[in-house]
């Protein structure tokens, strides 16, 4: 009787106001939801994946590392023992990881019995313990996998916390009283807060500690930072609530390794990033939202304990403006901060967007990184590279920024296959260093597809010439010029070495006449390769190597060398021919 009464008296305009309303509440549960960062399983049912092999794209003795196709939102580590193990994850469970700075390796890290649903984040513990945390199933938690050997093996997954959207980790890699404590967060399932999670005994088991109730939008963080003298001693928890284009930051501080927690300050840092369509914010449609990026110094330097917080925001302040990447700190534990440090240093700065950063204080030295997309050397801004910088006076002022991707890429990547308007490209990358060489992962555009890049910063340009050389068999000697003719704010040395491929007989040595190592720049030095024995006739390669102190940046170039047969004069005879002398044999 009712319906029969509804149908008689509802209009067609009412019926028509009823069905979208009821599209659209359809499409908030089951689609795009634009509080929500999590990707609708639509998205990611036919992800075309390519791990064809590492392929070094030079550009100007520049390098540029493309591990693959992956599907965006890529997160790094490093292990803090070992510098030249990295392990690097892109939606959905696209893993890397290389042993020795130059070769990765391609894999789908186990997670049995589980569907993952990614977010990917990535931690080592001061002990070399590698956490691989993913979103999985109706997405109502996460996963963590634990490997002691950079992803060559891992434990069985385990929950490592309850929610349904956008998770974070971090490790304490002091030695202090909560060393290789683990902490992660996640928005919580019924969207009324975040949570916030610990374990104690290297990932065996984690607890739900604390739970911060507010209006939740994604982008909770975690840190681990010192508490006076305690190394490890004051655990960050930022939660985002507010608005899409008001964002409140809450910051929270545990002394006790993460048990209980105090509320330090409300901040209202960010307004827009780009444009407002569809209810999120937006740069040449690509989706993005101001997360409150922390980090805190670690070190005994003199910012030990500053805690920092990297964000995009719109200036002027506004609907449709351009971002920059803003650096903020404080001094006392999260409760006030300072006025704001615009990191990107290009001109008419109003004209251009920047924005997607990441952060990472480094633990041995202190020096703050920042890295994020940058339209400066795009007129019509639909076109970026990729930026960073470092702060070594406590994020007060910055290193001149630097262009570390090696090709520019347009924004808005109809090809790429993310999904919603604006589009879904990945919602984070990041940046991590050790000794103040800093290694960045980020998703490129530039060949129309979710690229899987990695390029370390500071770097230097690598060249070497020529590029084929030969030598007799014996007694015989060729020369190759190694130079540098270009760095990206590097200042330590660079050494080379080389191997051949493949073992020669005889024998066959490189040396460096003027040394082997450069601390100049630009610069040069020279290898020779002689042949002291009787060297097997053919065709060989040499793989030339040069790496900074700590073996990265580490960069590869090849050299064919020919070893010829050598002429033999067994007999000759010689006439003269006006001033020539003609040989015969």
């Amino acid at each position: 009787m009712e319906r029969t009464l509804l149908k008689q008296f509802l209009s067609v305009p009412l019926l028509l106001t009823f069905a979208l309303l009821v599209f659209s509440s359809l499409v908030i549960a089951q689609g795009d939801n634009p509080r929500v960062d999590a990707l609708p399983l639509e998205w990611i049912q036919n992800i075309n994946y390519s791990d064809g092999g590492e392929d070094v794209i030079t550009v100007n003795g520049f390098d540029n590392f493309n591990l693959g196709v992956d599907f965006a939102e890529p997160h790094v580590s490093q292990n803090p023992n070992n510098p030249l193990q990295y392990f690097g994850a892109y939606n959905i469970n696209g893993a890397w990881r290389t042993g020795d700075g130059h070769n990765w390796t391609g894999f789908s890290p186990p997670f049995p019995g589980f569907t993952m649903r990614g977010d990917p984040v990535t931690a080592y513990d001061g002990a070399g313990r590698l956490y691989y945390e993913n979103m999985y199933g109706s997405i109502t938690g996460c996963k963590v996998i634990v490997s002691t050997n950079n992803g060559q093996s891992w434990t069985s997954p385990i929950t490592s916390i309850l929610g349904g959207d956008k998770n974070w980790i971090a490790a304490d890699q002091t030695s202090g009283p909560y060393a290789n404590y683990v902490y992660t967060t996640m928005t919580r399932s019924a969207f009324n807060g975040h949570a916030f999670a610990r374990t104690t005994n290297n990932g065996t088991s984690w607890t739900n500690t604390f739970n911060a109730s507010n209006g939740p939008l994604p982008g909770a963080m975690v840190c681990v930072g010192p508490n006076g003298a305690t190394d490890g001693g004051a655990v960050y928890f930022v939660t985002n609530s507010g608005s899409a284009f008001a964002s409140i930051y809450s910051f929270y501080l545990s002394t006790n390794g993460g048990a209980t927690f105090t509320l330090r300050s409300n901040q209202s840092f960010a307004n827009y990033v780009g444009s407002n369509v569809n209810g999120r914010n937006s740069v040449q449609n690509m989706r993005t939202r101001p997360y409150p990026f922390i980090a805190a110094d670690q070190t005994n330097g003199p910012y030990r304990g500053r805690l920092y917080c990297v964000y995009a925001s719109n200036t002027p302040a506004g609907n449709g403006n351009k971002p920059d990447i803003f650096c903020r700190y404080s001094t006392d534990l999260g409760a006030t901060w300072s006025s704001p440090t615009v990191i990107n240093d290009d001109p008419s700065t109003t004209n251009h967007n920047q924005w997607h950063p990441s952060v990472w204080c480094d633990t041995q030295t202190g020096r703050l990184f920042a890295k994020w997309m940058d339209t400066r050397d795009t007129p019509t801004s639909d076109s970026a590279y990729i930026y960073a910088s470092y702060s070594d006076d406590g994020g007060v002022t910055w290193a001149p920024n630097q262009r570390i991707s090696n090709q520019k890429m347009r924004i808005n990547c109809t090809t790429c296959g993310g999904g919603g308007t604006p589009r879904y490209q990945g919602d984070y990358d990041a940046i991590v260093s050790l000794n103040n060489q800093a290694l960045g992962i980020w998703t490129d555009f530039r060949a129309g597809s979710f690229g899987s890049y990695v390029s370390y910063f500071p770097d230097y340009a690598f060249l070497v010439s020529p590029s084929i050389v030969s030598v007799v068999s014996n007694g015989d000697s060729a020369f190759v010029t190694l130079d540098v003719p270009a760095v990206k704010l590097y200042s330590s040395s660079v050494t080379f070495s080389a191997t051949v491929s493949p073992n020669p007989g005889g024998n066959l040595v490189i040396d460096y006449p003027q040394g082997s190592v450069l601390t100049t720049f630009p610069g040069t030095k020279t290898m020779r390769i002689r042949t002291t024995g009787s060297v097997t006739p053919g065709t060989y390669t040499i793989s030339i190597q040069s790496d900074g102190p700590n073996g990265t940046p580490v960069h590869r170039r090849t050299v064919q060398l020919d070893v010829l047969i050598p002429v033999e004069l067994t007999s000759f005879s010689g006439i003269t021919e006006k001033n020539d002398v003609i040989l015969n044999w």
